[in-house]
């Protein structure tokens, strides 16, 4: 199968890069609607969130599957199908009229979005020669970055404006086009209609990728909301989750045809590249989680405002991308773009850990351009590297493994913060207070000063003292929920300033191989 070119090769680039900008958008629009969805639906805050906890269980149970299923079924078959489960359920979730409903139809959407993102980026490798592969990898990676920043932002005015049920309806027409578009576009691929009789599905291995994956994921996305291992339902899950994946790594190690093919850990290099991906998920996804909570509960922005203060930095990291592909496509190597990039980042967590709790609006713009270029310059090589050093065959299951590594890199980080935010805050916010000494000087005269503010305001001299205390109380609050967050960022930024010694054991595939014709048959014949 030839590649494709001019105008077809554009519409395969803005079909497949769109809908992982879909996928990735769904998994943070929701956060800003929660209390909105909330109110609609008669439920409490911690029981809405089970919208963002079903889609993300889904998500990472079907990532590792989908180049077995697709594989199966045909690629281009799984994909139309999925672009459509994706479309219809978004439109049922906005119809959804109950918890339970909205629930279910968020896993469903789920299971179809999470097959979006592998299957795109196979798709879209498969339109560029090996040697401009990394111009493949450098526009599928705008989407990989786009998606999870445009969510708050897309969410935020849709809620602002609108209600929250737009932010379902404004896939609808999204996913239609973008499945016509597949249809009238996207090539089978060669062998893609091998028979299936040839095919054994390993039950035993999806059940156990289901019950291992699934818990891990419910345990980091509910632990805080459970208190951990207080409960016992977070304590169940957790044994599944460890036995469950230990049993599935032995099944899909020994068994002849697995439904996710583990073996490419073997390979050092993509072995390493998934400890990276893991920790640049755990950047990509907490960031874009830490710094809207702190606008917002700190620094009083809205989620419109917050969303838009993410926005121009993040542009401009992403115009770099292509620029990238196109210098890796040249020869030049990507491990030197890595190691900047996690270092620029670093550069980004402590710099928003030393930013002051006065800072204007316009006060976070560098840390966060500097964010964007950490990550356009980390995310592309890591997705190129992420079949580097691989057998064409082997293709698809390196893709689906680091797609899923990244997502579960974002959960392990948000859950990491939001532990962290917990304890940080409640050691500052004890150190606060008990430096504010009853009877000292300077907080007596600050309590007068404020009562004497209020009662100028109102005229209400009955109640300003208990207002001004309030008022300190506040205060107190908001600098130690603030203190708590620069804590985390300085704890990001360790992360990442740790594994890059690890670089050392990356490695760029062999240009001899990348251009050699019957490997790249074999890529076709048999990856994604």
């Amino acid at each position: 199968m030839s590649s494709p070119r001019g105008f077809a090769r554009f519409i395969i680039v803005l079909t497949t890069v769109s809908a992982a900008v879909m996928e990735l958008v769904d998994t943070s629009i929701v956060n800003v609607g929660l209390s909105e969805m909330a109110g609609s639906l008669g439920a409490t805050i911690e029981d809405i969130s089970w919208v963002i906890t079903s889609y993300a269980i889904a998500n990472v149970i079907i990532i590792p599957m989908t180049g077995f299923l697709a594989d199966y079924f045909g690629r281009k078959n799984y994909y139309i199908f999925s672009m459509i489960l994706f479309t219809v359920a978004s439109y049922l979730c906005a119809e959804s009229n109950t918890l339970e409903q909205i629930i279910l139809w968020r896993f469903i959407q789920g299971i179809g979005g999470g097959a979006l993102l592998s299957t795109s980026q196979a798709i879209l490798f498969d339109a560029f020669t090996p040697k401009d592969r990394p111009i493949a990898s450098g526009l599928f990676g705008m989407g990989v970055v786009l998606g999870p920043t445009l969510g708050p932002t897309i969410g935020g005015y849709l809620i602002e404006h609108f209600s929250w049920h737009m932010m379902f309806l404004v896939n609808i027409p999204i996913g239609i086009v973008a499945t016509l578009l597949a249809y009238t576009f996207v090539e089978k691929k060669v062998g893609e209609g091998r028979h299936r009789s040839q095919m054994n599905i390993d039950y035993i291995g999806i059940l156990l990728l289901m019950a291992g994956i699934g818990c891990l994921q419910f345990v980091l996305e509910r632990g805080e909301a459970e208190d951990w291992f207080s409960s016992s339902t977070i304590r169940i899950c957790a044994v599944v989750a460890v036995v469950g994946i230990a049993a599935f790594i032995y099944r899909e190690l020994t068994i002849d045809q697995p439904v996710v093919n583990l073996s490419v850990m073997k390979n050092r290099s993509f072995a390493f590249t998934t400890i990276f991906t893991f920790v640049a998920g755990l950047g990509l996804f907490t960031s874009v989680f830490v710094y809207p909570v702190m606008a917002q509960r700190v620094m009083g922005y809205t989620a419109l405002e917050t969303g838009l203060s993410l926005l121009p930095p993040t542009l401009a990291g992403v115009v770099m991308m292509p620029v990238m592909g196109r210098l890796m496509s040249k020869g030049i190597s990507p491990i030197p773009f890595t190691i900047v990039g996690f270092s620029l980042f670093a550069v980004y967590a402590f710099l928003s850990a030393s930013v002051s709790p006065d800072v204007g609006r316009w006060g976070f713009f560098v840390p966060l351009l500097i964010r964007a270029f950490g990550i356009s310059m980390s995310q592309l090589p890591l997705i190129n590297q992420a079949v580097a050093g691989l057998e064409p065959i082997q293709y698809a299951s390196g893709i689906a493994l680091n797609n899923m590594i990244r997502q579960i890199g974002g959960a392990f980080g948000i859950a990491l913060a939001n532990n962290y935010v917990s304890l940080q805050y409640a050691q500052h916010r004890s150190d606060i207070v008990s430096k504010l000494t009853p009877g000292s000087p300077a907080l007596t005269e600050r309590i007068e000063a404020i009562s004497n503010a209020m009662i100028a305001k109102t005229g209400d001299a009955t109640t300003a003292l208990d207002k001004a205390y309030k008022m300190i109380e506040m205060t107190v609050d908001k600098q130690a929920y603030f203190l708590a967050y620069q804590d985390t960022f300085r704890l990001v930024g360790i992360f990442f300033l740790a594994v890059l010694p690890l670089a050392f054991f990356l490695k760029v595939k062999k240009k001899e191989q990348k251009n050699d014709p019957a490997a790249m048959k074999k890529a076709m014949d048999a990856a994604h």
